[in-house]
């Protein structure tokens, strides 16, 4: 009796192994963009999530995009210099989903701000000095925190609660 080719990997017992489809990964990718004065890059949404409030440019990432999109948002050509930090939720709403938040320090190459108005209709430079007083969600808050230690203390934990209080850039679709 001949082996048969098998889609799935043999055990060590002979059994085939078969492997559930996992589901996607959802990725959002945020771009902190910091100037030479120490001064963040903040964007003023105009769409849910977060619309009238101020996050750091950014969102989801949708499969062949590039991983920023900064220029497409707020006009401007950012260099990564590092990560800052990656949140990482799980289970997340009826179909179980698995989100990953990655983090980008950046340093702005070119400066003249031109907000896209489809995702944002302001962005501005803001000093450490001046974010108090700025509606800023608890993720964008809590990253804000790592960055100007001290500026936020309420924020040094990471935010818990819904996916969409978190994520910058877009609701996700329900299935």
């Amino acid at each position: 009796m001949g082996l048969a080719p098998h889609a799935y990997p043999l055990t060590p017992y002979g059994r085939q192994m078969e492997f559930a489809k996992q589901p996607q990964i959802k990725t959002s990718v945020v771009a902190c963009i910091i100037d030479e004065q120490e001064r963040i890059l903040l964007t003023r949404r105009c769409i849910e999530p977060f619309c009238s409030q101020w996050v750091m440019p950014g969102g989801k990432i949708d499969h062949g995009e590039p991983i920023l999109e900064v220029q497409e948002e707020v006009g401007i050509e950012v260099r990564v210099e590092g990560l800052i930090d990656v949140f990482e939720r799980l289970g997340i709403g009826e179909r179980n989903d698995h989100f990953i938040i990655l983090y980008y320090r950046c340093a702005p190459l070119t400066f003249e701000l031109q907000p896209n108005g489809s995702e944002c209709t302001e962005a501005r430079w803001v000093g450490r000095e001046e974010m108090s007083a700025l509606s800023i969600p608890a993720g964008t808050r809590h990253i804000l925190g790592k960055i100007y230690p001290g500026l936020f203390p309420e924020a040094e934990a990471p935010p818990i609660g819904a996916i969409e209080t978190e994520i910058p850039g877009g609701s996700f679709p329900s299935p």
